[in-house]
């Protein structure tokens, strides 16, 4: 097997593992709704670090092996390979509009990595990488306190999720490609602080992403993050690297026209989960009882239940005989009723003072 045969089968493969991570992460989410961030208890979740590590690790041989003009392309197959594996494996059947902007999304990254010219090995200065650093900290940080904001709306906070996910990780691959660069003069102990951030980034990555399946489905967030990512780097590449499109003024059209059809297909993306939540929200609105209309005051006594032990018989009064009628005084029953500052009320029986006799 010649060395691109093999670079594209392993990049084949690797789309295929992040394609399996994304899937599991999707699942620990839909099961697991209070943990938002890092379900660190549960198997499944370590499972899906495991895929997305073997994903990372196959695209870094395969960039070895092959251009990478070819490789990174083949990357974008990431949410192609996810729609019919989650309905194959988990039953998450994915509609026309879903498959329509995941296609889009994939046809236009892949076009736009595929027009990225190589340039010649470079690192990044001390300033920039802190300048670096500094702004992907503060942009990912906005954009989590933007889709707390929304938290009412899981589409559009999913998708910001998302967005700052494939900003962590795209930044992530900018340092890992300086500190390469850097390796090959040897290993240096200044590379320390990079290293470190790239563990921040690629660490805060994975948080993001699996926050990002939470109440989102898996098309749209997986697109996202898929589209973010190799973008962002590309445009540091671009303003840091030296970086630039082939084929000059032409190419960089087509790379644009390529990030409106990737932009297109998120959108269609997006729309199409506010849409089905709307949906599901008719639906569910319509199962609720109607509320009874009237006096809001009359409601809460028909619903009022009296306690059993209130709920007490007035026994008939005892009567007396015939001939004790003048002489004995008549018997009042003793009754108990409600409880009444915390203990019953007996009656005490009182004399008649119309019958009492006064002896001079």
């Amino acid at each position: 097997m010649s060395a691109l045969a093999l670079s594209v089968l392993l990049s084949f493969v690797s789309a295929v593992a992040y394609a399996g991570g994304a899937i599991v992460q999707e699942r620990v989410a839909v099961s697991s709704p209070g943990e938002q961030y890092a379900p660190l208890r549960r198997p499944a979740w370590w499972a899906a670090v495991a895929l997305n590590g073997l994903g990372g690790l196959l695209h870094v041989v395969a960039l070895a092996y092959g251009p990478l003009s070819i490789v990174q392309p083949l990357g974008a197959l990431t949410i192609v390979f996810a729609l019919p594996m989650a309905a194959l494996f988990v039953g998450r059947k994915a509609g026309a509009t879903a498959w329509r902007g995941a296609i889009m999304a994939t046809v236009g990254l892949a076009g736009l990595l595929s027009l990225v010219g190589a340039s010649s090995a470079q690192s990044l200065d001390t300033t920039q990488r802190v300048t670096a650093a500094l702004t992907t900290a503060g942009a990912v940080t906005a954009l989590m306190i933007a889709a707390r904001a929304v938290h009412r709306h899981p589409a559009v906070r999913s998708i910001l999720l998302a967005v700052a996910s494939g900003v962590a990780f795209g930044m992530s691959s900018v340092f890992t490609k300086t500190v390469a660069v850097d390796w090959t003069d040897g290993v240096s102990a200044g590379d320390l602080p990079s290293l470190a951030v790239i563990g921040v980034l690629a660490t805060a990555g994975l948080l993001l992403s699996q926050a990002s399946y939470r109440g989102a489905g898996l098309a749209a967030p997986l697109a996202t993050l898929t589209v973010v990512n190799p973008v962002v780097a590309a445009a540091v590449g671009i303003t840091m690297f030296g970086e630039t499109f082939r084929y000059g003024t032409t190419g960089t059209a087509l790379a644009l026209s390529c990030g409106v059809v990737a932009a297109g297909g998120l959108i269609l993306l997006t729309t199409e989960r506010l849409a089905r939540e709307q949906q599901e929200a008719e639906v569910a609105a319509a199962e609720r009882p109607a509320e009874p209309v009237g006096d809001p005051a009359e409601r809460l006594l028909a619903e009022l239940e009296v306690p059993e032990d209130v709920r007490m018989t007035i026994p008939a009064p005892v009567p007396a005989p015939a001939a004790a009628a003048v002489e004995t005084e008549p018997a009042y029953p003793l009754v108990s009723y409600a409880p009444f500052y915390g203990g019953p009320y007996v009656p005490v029986p009182t004399a008649d003072r119309h019958r009492m006799r006064v002896k001079s």
